[in-house]
């Protein structure tokens, strides 16, 4: 089992499947690229412009279409701002960028590439231009290159950004129709922007005016994305990586190597894991990688599993390789072998409160532990102490132990993996005299047997009032019942 979203905070979701997202980022990550693989894995479209419709903000209007990148038809999620924006004018982002030898800026048309050549320095240079309405700029001589810059760095000059700080986007995202879930993501990604650029610029959190990041159509990329996380159920999420490209970018405060320092300072402090390529340029961007932060629960993909649905969302911005995000709803299939491996991890603890370690087996469980339990043990100096034992697959294991160094005061943890022989089983839904009740079929040697789940039974003592033992008993009744078996126990 992997971590859930609903584990951190970020509401509880109405849904009876608990979806699993998978986020195949081999194309970098942005704000816009997620929104759009969201819409196409099958997020509500009309819900979306509802809520982005009560955003007190003006001077934008959303955009969803079809287009096609390398033949493959994929969602296209687009903010149009009234006033002119930079983010995906590849000349303004790259056009520093000129040494004396051919460069190649790719731009793929949404109906067919087309062919802009000028002459640059004696060398010829060719610009491919990718637009999903009109064609991009077309071929100039050096002097109308010059012009055209000049042109772009006046405007951009010239250009009111509104500086945001972290109160006025809370203020913004709490004036929104969201879901409580929707509203907790959304500021959550918006927090781990935040402390990125704090620690790029030596501000407190307080004081960092968000540029780019405050600019309308990122603010709308960041709400639309926890929208459509929360309309999808996604309680998990796994992004093994992040493809990011090399080289410097243009952006507000000038210059910037890539990755820049806020995608670098996220990625640093929430582990996200990043594969350099040879592209030129800016593929994962500090909004995406900030959503990439504040909704992935694992980075390990299950040994088995199923697509139940796939979604493609597309990049504005164009490179030699695709600017494409895929999307996965996956579901984990249980590998039906009587024998596999699971690992035991255990530390000796003499200084943590009864209340602390409740705490700590509530959020292993939370997590994905097998089981948690507790050893009464003497340690140095005759102290009494416990022994904590936390059984768990070894996918799970670096997540596990995260808490139980976060939770408790130990200061180090044994890790031992070893065989085990466990029965074929499997939880099913019955339907009782008292309502529903979920219980765990078992199966050894031809025979068949019933457990009761406990949280099931206990709710139905609870509604109905009647005693533990028998709620348990009319359950494993009806279990036995409804698949045709004998009650043996």
């Amino acid at each position: 089992m992997l971590r859930r979203l609903t584990d951190w905070g970020y509401g509880q979701v109405n849904r009876e499947q608990e979806n699993t997202l998978y986020l195949e980022c081999h194309s970098g990550i942005s704000g816009d690229m997620t929104v759009a693989a969201l819409l196409d894995l099958g997020a509500d479209a009309k819900k979306l412009e509802q809520v982005l419709g009560s955003l007190p903000l003006s001077g934008f209007q959303v955009k969803i279409s079809r287009v096609k990148k390398a033949g493959l038809d994929m969602c296209d999620f687009e903010v149009v701002l009234e006033e002119e924006n930079h983010d995906h004018d590849m000349e303004y982002l790259y056009g520093h960028v000129h040494d004396g030898q051919n460069e190649h800026i790719h731009k793929e048309n949404q109906q067919e590439p087309e062919l802009h050549g000028h002459v640059h320095d004696g060398q010829n240079e060719h610009i491919h231009k990718e637009n999903h309405q009109e064609p991009g700029l077309h071929g100039h001589t050096q002097d109308g290159l010059h012009n055209a810059r000049e042109k772009h760095r006046h405007a951009h000059e010239g250009h009111h950004h509104a500086h945001r700080n972290m109160a006025d986007i809370l203020h913004i995202i709490d004036q929104a129709s969201l879901t409580p879930g929707a509203k907790a993501l959304a500021e959550r990604i918006f927090q781990i922007l935040a402390q990125a650029e704090s620690r790029a610029h030596g501000v407190s959190v307080e004081e960092v005016h968000f540029h780019e990041v405050g600019a309308v159509d990122s603010i709308v990329d960041v709400i639309a994305a926890a929208v459509c996380m929360d309309d999808l159920g996604i309680v998990r999420c796994i992004i093994p990586c992040l493809s990011e490209g090399t080289g410097t970018v243009r952006c507000q405060h000038g210059i910037l190597p890539v990755p820049v320092p806020a995608v670098l300072n996220i990625a640093a402090e929430h582990g996200l894991h990043l594969r350099m390529t040879d592209i030129k340029g800016e593929l994962v961007t500090p909004t995406g990688a900030a959503i990439a932060a504040a909704i992935r629960t694992s980075d390990s993909l299950p040994e088995k599993f199923v697509i139940r649905k796939a979604g493609m969302g597309a990049g504005k911005r164009a490179y030699e390789r695709p600017s494409i995000l895929r999307a996965m709803l996956i579901e984990e299939k249980e590998i039906k072998n009587p024998q596999d491996r699971i690992c035991r991890l255990e530390t000796n603890i003499d200084d943590c409160t009864g209340e602390a370690l409740g705490y700590v087996m509530d959020r292993l469980f939370a997590a994905g532990a097998r089981d948690v339990y507790y050893t009464p043990i003497y340690m140095k100096k005759n102290r009494p102490a416990c022994q904590l034992n936390v059984l768990a697959a070894k996918k799970d294991v670096p997540v596990l132990e995260e808490i139980i160094f976060a939770e408790t005061t130990t200061i180090g943890i044994r890790r031992q993996y070893m065989e085990r022989t466990v029965l074929e089983r499997h939880i099913v839904t019955v339907d009782t005299e008292l309502g529903k009740a979920q219980v765990k079929i078992c199966k050894h040697k031809g025979q068949v047997r019933c457990y009761p789940e406990y949280e099931s039974v206990a709710a139905l003592c609870r509604k109905s009032g009647k005693s533990y033992p028998e709620v348990c008993r009319i359950v494993q009744e009806a279990a036995c019942k409804n698949n045709g078996i004998k009650n043996e126990l």
